[in-house]
C-alpha cells in the first residue's frame, strides 16, 4: 500500500468516525480498524491522536483558506477601494466552500460536523490549531464584517456571527437530511449549491436585522 494511499485511508476513518462519535469517544483503535491498517502506522504518520484531528481538519481547511483568500481578493478588487456588502462577503465565503473540490458527496456536510464539534466539546488544542494556522483568513473575514456592519456594536455583531456560525453549522452538516426531507415531502430535488444560495440572504438579513428590545415586556398577572 502506498504512503499516500495510507494517510488518505487513515485520515477518511478518521473524519467520518470523529463526525459520527465525537472526538472522545472515537479511539485510535477504531481508526485503525475501519482504515484497515495497524497503530503503527498512524504513529507514524501522525504521532498522536490530537496530531491527527489537526490534519483531518488541514486536509480540508488549508485548501479553502487559498480558494478564499483569492476570492477575497477577487472581491476587494472589484469594489475598488469601496467596502464589500455584506451580501458579497458572505458569498464570497460560501462559494469557496461549495467550490472545494470534495472527496465524496457529503464532505461539507461533515466537515461542518466536525467544525460545530470543535466548539461544543472541550479541544482546546484544536481551537488554538486552528487560530494559529487560519488566523489570517479568519481576520481578514472577520474585518470585511466589521466594515459590512457599521451600525453594530462589538456586543451586537459578536452575537449575530454566533447566530449566523449556528444557522450555517446546522443546516450545512444536516444537508443530506434535509435534501431527503425536501424530496419526500415536496417532491422536489436539491443541490448543496441551491441551499447556499438560500441561505446566504437569510444569514444577511439577520446580521443587519433592526435592534429588538432584550427584555420582553412583562405581564402583570391578573387577580380574579
Amino acid at each position: 500500500m502506498a504512503q499516500s494511499d495510507t494517510v488518505d485511508r487513515i485520515l477518511d476513518a478518521a473524519e467520518e468516525l470523529f463526525a459520527d462519535r465525537g472526538f472522545s469517544e472515537t479511539s485510535l483503535r477504531m481508526i485503525t480498524s475501519k482504515a484497515k491498517v495497524n497503530l503503527a502506522a498512524v504513529n507514524y504518520h501522525f504521532g498522536s491522536k490530537n496530531a491527527l484531528i489537526h490534519a483531518v481538519f488541514a486536509r480540508f481547511l488549508t485548501p479553502f483558506s487559498a480558494t478564499l483568500e483569492n476570492a477575497f481578493d477577487e472581491l476587494e478588487a472589484r469594489c475598488d477601494g469601496e467596502p464589500p456588502t455584506l451580501n458579497q462577503t458572505l458569498w464570497a465565503l460560501t462559494e469557496s466552500a461549495v467550490r472545494m473540490p470534495q472527496r465524496n458527496e457529503k464532505g461539507i456536510s461533515i466537515f461542518m460536523r466536525l467544525l460545530g464539534l470543535a466548539y461544543t466539546q472541550s479541544q482546546g488544542h484544536l481551537r488554538k490549531f486552528l487560530e494559529q494556522e487560519y488566523s489570517q483568513p479568519f481576520s481578514r473575514f472577520m474585518r470585511l464584517l466589521k466594515e459590512a456592519t457599521p451600525q453594530l456594536s462589538s456586543v451586537d455583531r459578536y452575537w449575530r456571527i454566533q447566530f449566523m456560525l449556528g444557522a450555517t453549522a446546522f443546516t450545512m452538516s444536516s444537508s443530506d437530511a434535509l435534501r431527503d426531507i425536501l424530496q419526500n415531502k415536496l417532491g422536489v430535488e436539491t443541490t448543496v449549491q441551491e441551499i447556499a444560495a438560500r441561505l446566504v440572504p437569510f444569514l444577511a438579513a439577520g446580521m443587519q436585522a433592526e435592534d429588538a428590545m432584550l427584555v420582553p415586556p412583562s405581564h402583570k398577572s391578573s387577580v380574579a
